[in-house]
């Protein structure tokens, strides 16, 4: 029998519970010597907490459709394809998430409807100014050497707000799959420390994404959830990841959404009653008069994109040609 090393021994258990024993061990414990010298850390049991009950998995694949949807934007509205790559989503404290934040930058607060609270949208000034370049001509200068208190002139706030239509509009189409949500722009800043999001201590949720413009400027977009945003509708994201699990759940969507597409498709079909043979020079010396030899199918043969697909009867219909369906050809027939 293998021997739990999660469980007291016997000995251990008889010096507990001596009043000799456990005074002695109780002293070297607490030596006044090392416990003047210990740094003591705070720990919050709530907050450390960092499964949430929240699938990550679901918002990683918001984040996913958003970096589609924001690349054709700005591919619309920069006339240049960036490339943009996004990182697995992070969970971690407010307080943490601040401490890698250097001004200035694009903070935006926003409110989602749907959701409890409000979110935010950073962009990195580099991503700003390679934009701007883009639209008035340049190579890109970066930000090396701006003061952390610079503000944004009224010309580069206008990129910015023309970037974040693209943005807003594409957090919409991502969420659409699980819910209607739009944005409200709430507020602007280029301190994130004069951002009162959540506490220090609550847990944020970042999607960070990585963006490269005029084939070298490098910076990011990131969009910040607050766990209290995301914590009401849990259910909803774990419930859209289990279904599409379901290999046949997409493979039934799938296969409605090709057959209701394909339906409307509009297709170009003939009829061909018989046919013949007959060289170029034979037909260059045909003249007025002249009698072909048609060689006439038993049934005639309805055609789609000079494919034949069909045996047919050829009659009238209210004085119409008109052509009956008979039977399917095999296409090893035809």
């Amino acid at each position: 029998m293998v021997e739990d090393s999660s469980r007291l021994s016997e000995e251990e258990l008889s010096a507990l519970a001596s009043d000799d024993g456990f005074d002695e061990d109780l002293g070297s414990l607490l030596d006044p010597s090392q416990v003047s010298n210990a740094s003591v850390r705070p720990h919050n049991l709530v907050t450390e907490d960092t499964t949430i009950g929240i699938n990550l998995a679901a918002v990683d694949m918001i984040t996913e459709r958003f970096t589609r949807h924001v690349r054709l934007g700005l591919l619309e509205v920069l006339r240049t394809s960036p490339r943009i790559t996004a990182n697995r989503v992070r969970t971690m404290t407010y307080s943490d998430y601040l401490l890698d934040l250097k001004p200035p930058l694009s903070v935006n607060t926003v409110r989602l409807s749907g959701l409890r609270g409000t979110s935010m949208v950073v962009i990195d000034p580099s991503v700003v100014f390679a934009a701007l370049d883009n639209f008035f001509g340049g190579f890109g200068r970066g930000i090396e050497g701006l003061p952390p208190g610079r503000m944004f002139t009224p010309t580069e706030t206008r990129i910015i707000n023309i970037m974040l239509e693209v943005i807003f509009a594409s957090i919409h189409e991502a969420w659409s799959p699980i819910m209607d949500v739009q944005c409200e722009h709430v507020a602007s800043e280029i301190n994130p420390q004069f951002v009162q999001l959540v506490d220090e201590n609550d847990l944020v949720i970042v999607c960070h994404l990585e963006v490269e413009l005029l084939g070298k400027e490098r910076g990011s977009i990131e969009i910040v959830y607050p766990f209290s945003t995301l914590k009401p509708i849990r259910d909803v994201l774990r419930g859209r990841v289990q279904d599409s699990e379901d290999p046949s759940v997409d493979h039934d969507i799938w296969a409605r959404e090709l057959a209701s597409a394909a339906s409307d498709a509009e297709l170009e079909h003939r009829v061909l009653l018989g046919e013949i043979e007959l060289t170029l020079g034979d037909f260059n010396k045909m003249k007025q008069g002249d009698v072909l030899d048609l060689r006439k199918f038993d049934l005639a043969r309805v055609l789609i994109d000079d494919i034949p697909l069909f045996d047919a009867e050829v009659g009238t219909v209210n004085g119409c040609a008109a052509a009956r369906l008979l039977k399917a050809i095999e296409l090893s027939e035809a």
